[in-house]
């Protein structure tokens, strides 16, 4: 299928989204300020070792010192590959103490208010490799499946290691499959003297400090999302186009007959939808053709996904209308995830099917729509309850969670309470504060909310209000507070009013 990257910059944002046969399948944005910290090299200074949870806070100038787990930590991993014992970690306190000067790498981005997730299992990546410093191993992407092809990789990767003289590891990515000799030739030196001048500035960094940043986003994205179905590249700035024209030049030649400079009028993601697609990927609901739809929540815990027929009646039977149903949002389910860069955890609630084989059809139909995706995906199959349960890693915030922040009138739960059971709440203050102020001096109540509460507060419960009155002895008064959100409410006493003479 036909792929094309579109890039549009500005002196505030950059932009990127990737489209297959005209459809929007990936999407990354980042500020000013910067994008993604996954990938960056910092010197930090380990803050505090929690024992319990055998991890350590490790300060690198962030907002938040981040989270580093033994089992991230390159020692620990290297002994078990020796000792072939992957059941017992060493303890964290054998390893580091407090105050202590260490080199970390963002596995995670910060995500929901938690500090970024850190290790030190070093890992810098070009276009075809990715360097693994403190080992010596030589991995090939599980994605290349041809087994002559996987030996022929690392065959070449280890004779140009030893030409070179280099006694690191690396892994091969996707892209490098079909490579010649000269492409990997070039991606092990510029990796080489990348490690290298992180070394020298290591040598004289500060503590916390930066020893290594990831490529700016315009670049990344070319390097790591273009592949042989990418057919053009689109950039609506000049500047960013001659930089990126010159990484494409050096590193991935053929690829640069396909760059377009774009200087139409109209804006680049406004011809191609893009603007209107962003706005539907904030939905909690995702129409299907047939008429059925999606809905998707995302939690703290996990993402779920319902399947509803909805409007989709079909014109056989139950069992088949339903699983039309299911194998369209099994097509269409993982390139939501993408889309909406959704990960850990997933649950998908299907429509419930009879028979077996209909599972294992839409089984399938997932399976295979999820293959398109760069992020490492893991699906079980149906369980007893007729659920799927998938993975999905997860380095960076969602588009939800860039976009968007939590509700200040509902504090991102979604709901406010109903004007009914705001008055219910008022109804129960008023008559425990009553209760105890009953031997006190006389003192009436006065209501101030919203609009919604005064008004049933004035004609549905009315009644209820006055009769509340003459129950506790004391007049009630309403008053409109603009500033108070739904569901708030104040009730503040005052002075009873002098009955004219």
């Amino acid at each position: 299928m036909a792929e094309e990257l579109l890039i549009t910059v500005s002196e505030f944002e950059t932009r990127v989204a990737k489209l297959a046969g005209g459809a929007v399948q990936e999407l990354h944005l980042a500020p000013a300020s910067g994008y993604s910290l996954t990938g960056n090299v910092y010197i930090g200074k380990v803050e505090r070792i929690i024992q319990g949870m055998q991890a350590a806070f490790v300060d690198v100038g962030l907002e938040r010192p981040g989270f580093l787990h033994v089992r991230d930590i390159e020692g620990p991993r290297l002994m078990q590959a020796e000792n072939g014992d992957t059941a017992d970690s060493p303890d964290i306190r054998d390893l580091l103490h407090e105050g202590q000067r260490l080199m970390v790498q963002v596995a995670k981005d910060p995500i929901s208010g938690k500090g970024a997730r850190l290790t030190t299992q070093l890992a810098i990546a070009s276009r075809y490799m990715v360097l693994m410093p403190f080992t010596d191993h030589i991995g090939i992407s599980q994605r290349i499946e041809d087994e002559a092809e996987r030996g022929r990789l690392k065959a070449l990767i280890d004779e140009v290691r030893q030409e070179q003289g280099i006694g690191m590891g690396f892994i091969a990515r996707t892209a490098v499959e079909g490579a010649d000799r000269e492409a990997i030739e070039l991606d092990l030196r510029v990796l080489t003297r990348i490690w290298d001048k992180v070394l020298e500035k290591k040598a004289g960094a500060a503590c916390p400090d930066v020893v290594y940043e990831e490529l700016p986003l315009h670049i990344r994205v070319v390097r790591d999302l273009t592949d042989p179905n990418v057919e053009t590249i689109r950039i609506d700035h000049r500047d960013t186009y001659e930089r990126v024209r010159r990484f494409v030049d050096e590193f991935i030649p053929e690829f640069s007959e396909r760059m377009r400079y774009y200087d139409e009028e109209r804006q680049l993601f406004q011809r191609f939808g893009i603007d209107d697609e962003i706005s539907r990927a904030l939905d909690r609901r995702v129409s299907l053709k047939s008429g059925g739809h999606l809905v998707i929540e995302q939690t703290e815990a996990m993402i779920t996904i319902d399947v509803n027929t909805g409007g989709f009646l079909g014109n056989k039977s139950l069992e088949e209308t339903v699983f039309r149903t299911n194998m369209e949002a099994a097509a269409v389910i993982p390139r939501q995830l993408r889309l909406r860069n959704l990960g850990g955890i997933i649950v998908v609630d299907f429509i419930d099917m009879e028979e077996e084989e209909h599972q294992r059809q839409v089984l399938r139909t997932l399976e295979k729509a999820a293959e398109a995706d760069p992020s490492r995906m893991r699906i079980e199959g149906f369980s007893s309850l007729g659920l799927v349960q998938m993975s999905r890693k997860r380095t960076r915030e969602s588009l939800i969670q860039q976009i968007c922040e939590p509700c200040a009138q509902c504090g991102g739960v979604g709901f406010v309470k109903t004007p009914e059971s705001t008055c219910l709440e008022v109804f129960r203050a008023i008559v425990e504060d009553a209760r105890v102020r009953c031997k006190g001096p006389r003192q009436d109540y006065l209501i101030r909310s919203t609009a919604d509460v005064v008004d049933r507060l004035l004609e549905e419960d009315a009644e209820q209000l006055k009769r509340l009155s003459d129950q506790i002895g004391r007049e009630i008064s309403i008053q409109l507070e603009p500033s108070c959100q739904p569901g708030d409410f104040d009730i503040v006493l005052v002075q009873p009013m002098r009955k004219p003479s």
